[in-house]
Formats: structure tokens, sequence, C-alpha cells
């Protein structure tokens, strides 16, 4: 059986939330988006993408592919605007059908497993300060203050397709495994080691943990949207 827990929040200091999610235990299919772009385009380009990946995972396109056609289709809706500034998103998926998973990402909105009371990171950013730590530049700890950490390398609508870097990952899902898709809000304030214990609280519901997570991420400042998503095997 699965359980899942969702949660959006504006954050402490944006007056809007461009940040998206989508879950559906039917479909299989769990999504954290987090627009970008000025004169609420953020907010179009992270519902674009929502709605083309749940339309295309209905229709049985694989997921790699359905984050694909997303971006095809922001850019046609970037560009039918003529604005001077494109409007993108990342995004962080997750299918699930039986005891197997796949997960799909572009940008740094990120997907973790619990299990065993330990945290993993599943995907890797697409960001400038991501490259910096892979060449040993800087360091995780020094990430997390860089003035340029909010840069991403990769996302939807911003992407040239044929550039595009979806990134796929996929295992199995056993009981008493979690899945956390989050955007950049929840781990720009929290980091692992707080996650991990919210996450460790095992005798709350899925929902629970989310809002503890939502409720962390506030605390710690709520500098950008926030939005958390828990799918729990049982």
């Amino acid at each position: 059986m699965i359980e899942f827990g969702h949660l959006t929040h504006v954050g402490l200091r944006r007056e809007l939330n461009e940040d998206t999610y989508y879950g559906d235990s039917e479909l299989g299919l769990w999504l954290v988006a987090d627009g970008m772009g000025g004169h609420e385009y953020g907010e179009v380009a992270s519902a674009l993408a929502r709605e083309a990946i749940v339309r295309e995972i209905r229709q049985g396109t694989p997921l790699q592919q359905a984050i694909r056609i997303a971006d095809e289709e922001i850019i046609r809706a970037s560009r039918k605007r003529s604005d001077s500034l494109p409007m993108g998103t990342t995004v962080v998926a997750v299918r699930i059908a039986g005891n197997h998973f796949e997960v799909a990402w572009v940008g740094d909105s990120r997907i973790y497993l619990w299990h065993e009371r330990k945290l993993a990171q599943l995907s890797q950013d697409h960001s400038y300060v991501q490259e910096l730590i892979s060449q040993g530049t800087i360091t995780v700890d020094q990430a997390r203050t860089h003035p340029h950490r909010n840069v991403v390398t990769q996302a939807l609508g911003v992407t040239d397709p044929q550039n595009l870097n979806v990134e796929t990952l996929s295992g199995d899902l056993l009981p008493g495994m979690q899945l956390l898709l989050c955007s950049d809000g929840l781990t720009e304030e929290v980091d692992d080691r707080g996650i991990s214990q919210v996450l460790a609280h095992t005798e709350c519901s899925a929902q629970e943990c989310v809002d503890g997570l939502v409720a962390a991420a506030l605390d710690g400042g709520g500098s950008d949207n926030v939005t958390v998503v828990l799918v729990r095997r049982h």
C-alpha cells in the first residue's frame, strides 16, 4: 500500500507561489516543479509542466519522454508570449508500478530515499554550485551559502530540447521505504540532518512528516516557496 502526504507554502518572503506538485496513487505518479521567471511566468511554467507530464503519463508515455514533451510545450508557450524573459521550471518526478520505482529530474528540485533510518539523495542537482562541488572547488557546506547557489544549469522551458539532460534512476521500493520530493525551498533552509530528524518519526503519518518539514523550512527563514511530497510504501 502507498501512503503519501503533500503540502506547498508560499514561504515568508515571496508574494507568489511558483511551485506546484501532483500526486496520484492510482496513476502511480508524483512530481514537484519549481517555476522561475518574472511576472508570474514561473507559476505558468510549473503548471504547464505538471499538466503535460500528467497527460502524457496517462497516455502511456515513458516518464523521461513526458518530461521532454513538457519542455517543448513550455518553450512554445514562452515564444507566444514574446517576452524578453523566458519562463522555466525545474521538475522532479517519480513513477511507481508494483514494487518498482523510477525517478527523473531536471534542475535542483530533489528526491531523497529514506530507508532503514538513513537518508540518501537520489537526484543530483543541475546547478552551478553542484558543478563546483563535483570539481572539488567548494564543499557541500560552502555550497549552502554560495552567492550563486540558486543558479540552475538545466530547466524546462529554458534549456534547448537537444541539450536537455533528463536524468533517471530506478530501483525497488520495499516496505518501509519513503521517497521525498521537494523544491529547493526546503533544502535551502533544512539540511539533510534536519530532514532525517523529521522522517525518523515513523509513528507519524506521511502528512504529519510533510507538515513538519514545511514548518522547519519556515522556521529556518522561509526564503522561498517550499513544496514537499512524501511517498511511503507500507
